[in-house]
């Protein structure tokens, strides 16, 4: 059956050394909705839980190698742990038991009851949302989020470790990371975490200030120093005194300016434009660039010295798609945020809306995610948004190139043209090739179910 449940598309594992067994409940999974993994021994299972942590395992209980017993005490070493659901005979029922007061979740007897089955793994994964929901609550009030800084996946635990460890550093500090996943809210959680926070925090956005008048903007001017310069102007270094100076895009300065700057972080003080007095400014500097800028130093467009200087201590943000685990968290703040804000009934959205966004590439980021609830709770006319209220359809939902012509030659390669059926399971090699291997977003290019996607991969002597 389809996943008519309240519970989101989720990646399952199974393990499982029975080939046929093995693909039936793959099958069954993706019947369901869900991702499927497969391993067929403890081993395997190890890399894909280090590789591709899932939300529900489903392994028998004896396996070449080692026990389900032995799998199901290594996911507990994860504080995510996925649910677990074993699969014994009825002879090791006692086994099963013991597993189930080790912290399974359930178990399934041979031969198996796929009806049991879907209830087992809904009912596996609706418990584990709610701990996770439980555990997130309890992490939240005790630790706050900082500047909005809203993740519980290992790369965001990762960058807000690193944030905690440099905050109280009077050192610059580089940001890096694309547009739209939040580099302006790591500068102010630095800012917010630091010995001086209740200083100024300025943000400069250098690709917007005209190259003429970036100099006056940044290190201010005395009366007279130029036509129009008619009273003394404080420069943004003056203003951000005892905080912090945030310099967005610092990868679009000019060189002149980054000599500049340079100076400032090297002797702590400006001279405003038309003086021949420096000031001294007590004020940490944080840039931010979604270009990589040793590629920029090698390319003549960045200063090294001042790269070195900025280098000391990097924090990269990462992209929405490394972030799959965080997506869910961050729509229902944003949906919570923007009914509240909009004063609007809105409580959720349909399980074709969340697959939506689930399968979405969001190339602009969490930006991208914001702009696209807050766009869909002002136009929704439900309590739930539905597909209809999402504006993804004018929107890039690929990458770079995956709507290029396909290479004919590869598609039409061989002595002999191909079949239809072989040509047909060479497009979606292509489309999987294209899209990183994410089966998910290939069967919905296609237009097709996943379980018709492993169909047309599959070797044309088993069809």
């Amino acid at each position: 059956q389809p996943n008519t449940a309240t519970t989101p598309p989720a990646r399952i594992l199974i393990v499982e050394d029975d080939p046929d067994l093995k693909e039936m409940l793959r099958e069954e999974i993706v019947e369901a909705g869900h991702e499927a993994l497969t391993a067929a021994d403890v081993a395997q299972a190890r890399q894909l839980l280090s590789d591709h942590p899932p939300d529900l395992v489903i392994s028998d209980l004896i396996l070449p190698d080692q026990t389900g017993m032995d799998l199901l005490r290594f996911t507990q070493t994860s504080p995510m742990s996925p649910g677990v659901l074993l699969i014994t005979a009825f002879g090791s029922i006692p086994q099963a038991v013991q597993a189930l007061k080790a912290g399974a979740d359930n178990f399934l007897t041979k031969p198996l009851d796929f009806d049991h089955l879907h209830i087992c793994v809904e009912r596996a994964l609706e418990l584990r949302r709610l701990r996770l929901e439980v555990q997130s609550f309890r992490h939240h009030r005790h630790h706050p989020p900082v500047a909005g800084l809203l993740g519980e996946s290992r790369a965001m635990r990762q960058l807000l470790h690193k944030i905690h460890r440099v905050a109280r550093l009077d050192a610059p500090v580089l940001i890096t990371g694309e547009s739209g996943t939040g580099k302006e809210l790591v500068a102010q959680a630095l800012h917010q975490l630091s010995d001086r926070p209740d200083g100024p925090f300025v943000p400069v956005n250098c690709a917007g200030i005209p190259e003429n008048l970036l100099e006056s903007e940044l290190f201010g001017h005395v009366a007279g120093a130029f036509t129009g310069a008619q009273r003394a102007r404080r420069g943004l270094f003056q203003v951000a005194d005892g905080g912090v100076l945030f310099l967005d895009e610092i990868g679009e300065l000019p060189s002149a300016m980054q000599a500049k700057l340079l100076r400032v972080l090297q002797n702590h003080a400006v001279r405003p434009v038309g003086s021949d007095q420096s000031q001294s400014v007590r004020v940490r500097i944080l840039a931010a660039s979604n270009r990589n800028l040793l590629q920029e130093v090698e390319a003549g467009r960045f200063r090294q010295d001042l790269y070195y200087r900025l280098d000391t201590f990097v924090l990269h943000v990462p992209p929405l798609r490394e972030r799959e685990q965080d997506l869910d968290l961050l729509i229902a703040h944003f949906l919570a945020r923007y009914a509240r804000e909009l004063k609007k009934h809105v409580h959720g959205l349909t399980h074709e809306a969340l697959q939506a966004l689930r399968l979405h590439p969001f190339p602009g980021n969490v930006r991208e995610l914001q702009s696209i609830l807050q766009h869909a709770v002002a136009f929704s006319s439900s309590t739930n948004i539905t597909r209809d209220d999402l504006p993804l359809d004018h929107r890039p939902t690929d990458t770079p190139g995956l709507h290029a012509p396909p290479d004919a030659a590869a598609l039409l390669s061989g002595s002999s043209l191909p079949t239809l059926d072989e040509l047909k399971r060479r497009y979606v090699r292509l489309v999987l090739q294209k899209v990183n291997g994410n089966k998910r977003r290939a069967a919905a290019l296609l237009g097709i179910g996943r379980h018709t996607l492993y169909n047309n991969l599959s070797d044309p002597t088993r069809e």
